[in-house]
């Protein structure tokens, strides 16, 4: 089972990411930008597309936040494979890892190959894939496609809530993808469950030669 733990983590990578992919390339070919369809009263599916991190935030240069990743995914990699034979390691923190990693890799997919891969007209016109006059942007500059919205309930503040008096409150505003959720549980999971992995997999026992199934 420990020696299969590698290919656990490849797998769980490997599917995140198509899974990922598969539906930013659905709405990418089928829906235009800002579209949106509702699935229920609180799930929607709608298309935008942003330049920066989880859930639309923008921090920092596109270029930087695409080496980020990369770095991140890259390292991430890494240390898989540095651990996963690990008698200590638990399969928990393995699959948040590999949420992380394939996170952090769907996203870029997005951010290096997007930008050569379709164009951009402006809506009601849908992109179009591989198009003759080229992509609207260089590699490393694509945009990220987002379609996950999920407005659960809204309400108003009471005029006497300071700074927020009289404001209407919706809740969840963020739209996302699964890459972006995949990256969120995964960092989720290492916080809640498993924070004290880290040391242990990383502080020197002698103890490593333990059962061997």
């Amino acid at each position: 089972m420990k020696r299969n733990r590698g290919l656990l983590a490849l797998i769980i990578i490997l599917v995140i990411i198509f899974i990922d992919q598969a539906t930013k390339l659905y709405v990418k070919t089928h829906f235009y930008l800002g579209e949106s369809v509702d699935v229920t009263s609180w799930f929607k599916i709608l298309f935008i597309e942003n330049n920066g991190m989880a859930f639309g935030m923008e921090i920092g240069s596109k270029i930087f936040l695409t080496l980020i990743r990369l770095i991140v995914s890259f390292i991430g990699i890494y240390y898989i494979w540095k651990i996963k034979d690990n008698p200590r390691l638990k399969l928990g923190f393995l699959i948040s890892l590999s949420l992380i990693i394939a996170g952090a890799m769907g996203n870029n997919i997005d951010g290096i190959f997007y930008g050569q891969l379709f164009n951009d007209p402006y809506p009601p016109e849908i992109a179009q894939m591989m198009p003759a006059e080229g992509g609207y942007a260089p590699v490393f500059y694509g945009k990220v496609v987002d379609m996950l919205y999920f407005p659960l309930f809204s309400f108003n503040w009471p005029d006497w809530v300071p700074f927020v008096g009289g404001d209407n409150f919706l809740f969840f505003q963020p739209v996302f993808n699964i890459a972006d959720a995949a990256i969120s549980v995964g960092i989720a999971m290492v916080i809640f469950f498993y924070s004290s992995q880290i040391n242990d997999l990383t502080s020197k026992s002698e103890d490593t030669e333990t059962e061997k199934v």
